[in-house]
């Protein structure tokens, strides 16, 4: 099996999505519950950003161990210098630095011409490597970018001692057959390309991060990049815990294998979402409470007697409570029998037929779910 990385975001790109700013220790705890999930890579910042950026990334550099820790910086030597300080006495320690490679970027926000481009993202790696045990280098809107220019610039990188390079799709905006379709042709065309790890890193503008992902992955990218629970700038970047149980379906498919811990995803998620006071969404694939409820009484027969016939994987996998039948009108006798049974109550058929129209008329009246009480009562109700 091919051994994929994990960069986790979630305490830059996510962060500095939400509304509110994260203190040092609630940074602390999400970088060591990353570690418990079994992540390669915790991009924990952003050092010039702001004072307590800077703190959170020396702080976690300092408490957090068991993965890389990076920091983020511009192409400019003062945002560069702050990293190092900010990660001095970190036992791995990588800088995530970039500029803009589409026309659109270059021309309008850098004002610069391409080899300009090109210039001084060669001195931003040389002037890094003398700090870091790792360089890693971000194409800003490379899905906009020239393909010509994006092998130009990647090998004079490479050529600079670049550790890795990440293809960014920074406004969400590729498909998957042309993510799958640009790695391959960048690891077909550019020189040396062998000697660095290529990254991908997808933002979910048209919900395609996790797709973009797994195609990248399957066409050579050797690291991917995302947040937990999906949370980032706009729509977002790719949801790991979707990635992580993709890779997990398919592993044997894709021959991949991440060395990630899932049984921790779930746990991930609940502590990010507090933390951050983004609600996960009911339905939110893998992790959404709704992830494991039955209410469809065809569903709802069909897990009684198997339940991976209406479940996708055992929930047990990510560390989630067992799945649960809901009741409402379109449940079906087999459901009601099933919640009675969990409550101590069993009747013949024609007993439960009876229970059963009555229960259904209570269904009807609700706009909830029929709970325990519920059914309590019409029990009682019925002796």
């Amino acid at each position: 099996m091919r051994k994929v990385d994990i960069f986790d975001t979630t305490l830059r790109d996510g962060e500095q999505s939400l509304e509110t700013t994260l203190n040092c220790s609630e940074k602390i705890e999400i970088g060591k519950q990353l570690v418990k999930l079994g992540v390669d890579v915790i991009e924990a910042g952003f050092p010039a950003s702001s004072p307590n950026d800077f703190k959170s990334v020396r702080a976690i550099s300092q408490e957090v161990k068991g993965a890389i820790v990076c920091g983020l910086a511009r192409c400019v030597a003062q945002d560069i210098d702050l990293c190092a300080d900010a990660l001095r006495g970190a036992k791995n320690t990588r800088v995530n630095i970039g500029l803009a490679v589409s026309p659109i970027h270059m021309e309008k926000k850098l004002r610069l011409k391409p080899q300009q481009v090109i210039d001084k993202a060669v001195w931003a790696v040389n002037y890094a490597r003398k700090y870091f045990n790792e360089v890693q280098f971000f194409l800003e809107d490379a899905y906009r970018s020239e393909f010509d220019f994006l092998v130009r610039i990647m090998e004079e990188v490479i050529k600079a001692g670049v550790t890795i390079v990440t293809v960014s799709d920074t406004v969400g905006v590729a498909m998957p057959w042309k993510s799958s379709e640009l790695i391959k042709n960048l690891k077909e065309t550019v020189k040396q390309v062998d000697n660095i790890k290529l990254s991908v890193h997808y933002h979910n503008d048209l919900g395609l991060a996790v797709a973009n992902s797994l195609m990248a992955l399957l066409a050579g990218a050797d690291q991917v990049e995302g947040t937990i629970n999906g949370i980032g700038e706009r729509a977002g970047n790719a949801s790991l815990e979707e990635l992580l149980m993709a890779l997990y379906m398919e592993q044997t498919t894709f021959g991949m294998s991440t060395g990630a811990n899932y049984a921790e995803i779930y746990m991930t998620s609940k502590v990010v979402s507090e933390i951050t006071g983004i609600a996960i969404p009911r339905y939110k694939a893998v992790v959404g409470d709704n992830m494991f409820c039955h209410a469809s009484g065809i569903h709802q027969d069909g897990v009684i007697k198997e339940k991976l016939t209406y479940e996708p994987f055992d929930p047990g996998i990510i560390g989630a409570p067992a799945g649960k039948i809901v009741l409402t009108s379109k449940s079906g006798r087999n459901a009601l029998r099933h919640k009675l049974k969990e409550l101590g109550y069993e009747y013949h058929q024609a007993e439960l037929d009876h229970i059963y129209r009555k229960f259904i008329y209570i269904a009807d009246q609700k706009r909830r779910s029929v709970n325990e009480h519920d059914l309590i009562r019409l029990v009682l109700c019925n002796t």
